[in-house]
């Protein structure tokens, strides 16, 4: 049996049980004083390895795939769904099957209709592909087409989570099955000259230079407001920021700019700056402890000594200018799972001291307890090298001497990481909007893997932490669901395989006379149609 006709809050992905059956879809929406037509420039800030979003996550894939591709559904800034490419759709009562009713109209950017096959196809290749893929359809029984605008996608558990799952292109593209199945998919030639399904359409992309798109008239929501997208990639800081003053930058989300520049140009008076729209990445910085190798550091009250010397609020408000937020949990505060019932660990050298001290580290000759190496993200000096050189004095404070090893470039810091050769590290990880997607990866025991960035790269391990995340994956009851998220939270607050620092400071730079920029839980994870110039 199946409940329709109601509006899902996923307050948390999926904090109903009910299904939704509802809406219609409409055009484009243009804002009484918007117009029709013109270009914008988007600002990336790395060279994108694919643009095709099933195979590769991380925003210089997601921003351009999310125009390129449409999702099923999409989420707003209250973490409701609503229609999109899919029309509707009906939800199994014992939350297993998912049914959604496909845009008739439909049709990929060569003409060809969008059918329940293509769709079918999109989640098999996500989830043998997409980094997520086998997390976010770890329980899949089939996906069954009974006829070309239905889709059935069955469980043999609950997947609470599959509709934020489908509200992204990011996570769920919609690919053309007779492009896209012909050979291996890696290897594809339209992975970077995509035929996509999505608002805009490729045009031309010079890898490291720009991609160029352009409006597709046949969209089935009606052609978006903007002609043409440019996406500019720019690695230099300083050239985006003067880009964005001149106006040759018109949109910059996750900008890859000094924190002091983000704060300068949010005074340019044909600049605005919104921090809405990164709730579903929410992104936080941690300080990694390495469980793998024998030393202090498997002693927890040695960690937790250290999450006791560390000043968060000093970190946000002096080093960050209040850009971010302290943070004290593996879950965003935005996230609806976020508990706030914590401890802190707010600054406490008296406290930190006592506990080194009970831990069997005293002070010995030069004041020291023991030596430990720190290693951090390349490529963020504000929220990674700037905070680790804070931290080498602030540890010292407590007899902890650090000795910083800065990597050279991604490939190095990577290989280091994920081959568990470190003792610290300042790393800056996603929850991706709910924790079956982008928290237990990092707590799981069964995800400490040598060779893989973002896995459990503390090697953490912790029986009673795996029972209550795989329970809340398939828990289909939002109350009991919660009470399983915010247990998890209360052990690794105590045990603090990490020790969180603080959210990321997601923002989007854009041009003032821009309107209906995408400010729901994915920003710029979500379509451009609505994207328009004042007139």
């Amino acid at each position: 049996m199946y409940h329709s006709r109601r509006l899902i809050s996923i307050a948390a992905v999926g904090l109903f049980s009910v299904a939704t059956l509802f809406s219609t879809l409409a055009n484009a929406q243009l804002p009484p004083n918007g117009k029709k037509g013109g270009s914008l420039t988007v600002l990336s800030s790395s060279a994108i390895n694919s643009l095709n979003p099933a195979l590769q996550s991380g925003t210089a894939t997601a921003i351009p795939g999310s125009q390129l591709f449409a999702s099923l559904l999409l989420a707003d800034d209250k973490w409701q769904f609503h229609p999109y490419l899919a029309d509707s759709w009906e939800k199994s009562d014992d939350g297993k099957v998912y049914t959604f009713k496909l845009n008739k109209t439909a049709v990929f950017h060569d003409d060809k209709p969008i059918t329940s096959e293509d769709v079918a196809f999109s989640v098999m290749t996500v989830k043998e592909n997409h980094p997520f893929g086998k997390s976010m359809y770890a329980n899949l029984e089939s996906v069954e087409t009974p006829d070309p605008h239905t889709v059935v996608i069955k469980f043999s558990q609950p997947n609470p989570a599959l509709l934020l799952e489908v509200s992204t292109p990011a996570l769920l593209p919609i690919l053309p099955k007779h492009i896209y199945n012909e050979g291996p998919i890696r290897s594809n030639p339209h992975n970077n000259k995509p035929i996509g399904s999505g608002p805009f359409k490729f045009v031309d992309y010079k890898p490291g230079q720009y991609l160029t798109m352009e409006r597709f008239d046949k969209f089935f929501k009606g052609p978006a407001n903007l002609d043409k997208l440019t996406l500019v990639i720019m690695k230099d800081g300083n050239a985006a920021t003067l880009a964005l003053q001149r106006g040759d930058i018109h949109y910059a989300p996750y900008p890859p700019l000094r924190i002091s520049d983000i704060a300068r140009l949010s005074k340019n008076p044909k600049l605005a700056l919104s921090r809405k729209g990164y709730e579903g990445a929410g992104p936080l910085t941690w300080i990694e402890y390495n469980l793998t190798k024998e030393g202090p550091l498997q002693n927890v009250k040695v960690r937790q000594a250290i999450a006791y010397l560390i000043d968060r609020d000093f970190i946000t408000e002096k080093l960050q200018q209040n850009q971010t937020k302290p943070a004290y949990s593996a879950l965003h505060p935005a996230s609806p799972f976020f508990n706030k019932d914590l401890e802190h660990y707010s600054f406490n050298l008296d406290e930190a001291n006592k506990l080194l001290d009970e831990a069997g580290f005293p002070r010995k000759d030069g004041d020291v307890r023991f030596k430990l190496t720190l290693d951090y993200f390349p490529g963020s000096p504000d929220l990674t090298k700037n905070v680790a050189e804070y931290m080498r004095p602030q540890l010292d404070k407590a007899g902890i001497t650090i000795e910083l090893r800065p990597s050279p470039d991604m490939p190095t810091w990577a290989r280091r990481i994920s081959n568990y050769d470190y003792d610290l590290n300042l790393d800056i990880v996603y929850n991706w909007g709910d924790p079956v997607i982008g928290v237990a990866r990092s707590y799981m025991s069964t995800n400490v893997r040598k060779g893989v960035v973002w896995a459990n790269m503390s090697g953490y391990k912790n029986p009673k932490v795996d029972e209550l995340l795989t329970q809340a994956a398939i828990e289909d009851d939002p109350a009991k669901r919660t009470a399983l998220y915010h247990e998890f939270q209360k052990i690794v607050s105590e045990e603090l395989p990490v020790t969180w620092l603080g959210t990321y400071p997601s923002n989007t730079i854009h041009a003032k006379q821009l309107l209906n920029t995408p400010e729901g839980i994915w920003g710029a994870f979500a379509p451009f149609d609505d994207i328009a110039w004042s007139k």
